[in-house]
């Protein structure tokens, strides 16, 4: 079964693309690197493709799982919602990424919502064709557990942060990550990062409450590290907001 713009557990891509899986860029770091000519071949005639606008959703959290997400550009936010309806933010993917992966494996519904951050194509692969393709070829099962062991150990990374890091210094590290996709330099060489986030998104993401992440945003700004404007935020040189980091690590 394929994934239908029209089918209302999944989101409505604004666009239907062709996508070549010989070019995709980000071969050699996904778990289909393992297939052969062959086999890849066969995976680009059964997926799907979709571009999504910002906002857009993929797939919704309950949902049956029917297969597997490839991001071919872009970024998506992982988002998850209790029983009390709260939803945060869990987990950021990018090009590169499979989504839906741990719900196909575990035969479980969809454990969260995939939202489009910016322009993102996203090729989708039913379970049929992924069950034949790990049937031919059971490298790929190793190199999707390769992902799951990565995975587990930046959970525990990000736990191990959320307990031994200040705020300010989390906020810093944030911002450091997302300056590799989002971050520009400009004519002056101060840098500028277009935060694909809202400051309550960030706050989730961080752990911590709203209030508390504008606090550490005005101390940033105070010492000259960080200017927040709207969702652009300006850094004057990148080794203060480097330092925020370091000086925490210090014994």
């Amino acid at each position: 079964m394929r994934q239908s713009d029209a089918d209302p557990q999944y989101g409505q891509g604004s666009e239907r693309r062709q996508s070549n899986c010989f070019a995709c860029q980000n071969r050699a770091q996904s778990e289909w690197f393992a297939l052969a000519d062959e086999e890849l071949g066969f995976l680009n005639q059964a997926k799907v493709c979709n571009v999504y606008k910002p906002g857009q959703i993929i797939f919704y959290q309950g949902n049956p799982c029917l297969g597997i997400h490839c991001i071919e550009s872009g970024s998506v936010a992982l988002r998850k919602t209790d029983a009390n309806g709260h939803t945060v933010i869990a987990r950021l993917f990018h090009a590169g990424s499979t989504l839906g992966y741990l719900d196909y494996f575990s035969s479980q519904p969809y454990s969260g919502t995939a939202e489009a951050l910016t322009r993102t194509r996203v090729c989708f692969v039913d379970r049929g064709a992924v069950r034949q393709l790990l049937e031919r070829n059971p490298a790929i099962g190793y190199r999707f557990l390769g992902t799951m062991a990565r995975d587990l150990r930046d959970a525990e990374q990000s736990k191990l942060e959320l307990v031994a890091l200040p705020l300010r210094a989390r906020l810093a590290h944030l911002l450091l990550v997302l300056k590799e996709r989002f971050g520009e330099v400009a004519e002056d060489g101060t840098l500028a990062i277009r935060l694909p986030l809202s400051r309550q998104d960030i706050a989730a993401l961080l752990g911590a409450r709203p209030e508390s992440v504008s606090r550490a945003i005005r101390q940033l700004a105070a010492a000259r590290v960080a200017q927040f404007r709207g969702r652009v935020v300006h850094v004057p040189d990148l080794d203060p907001l480097l330092d925020e980091l370091e000086d925490q690590s210090a014994p």
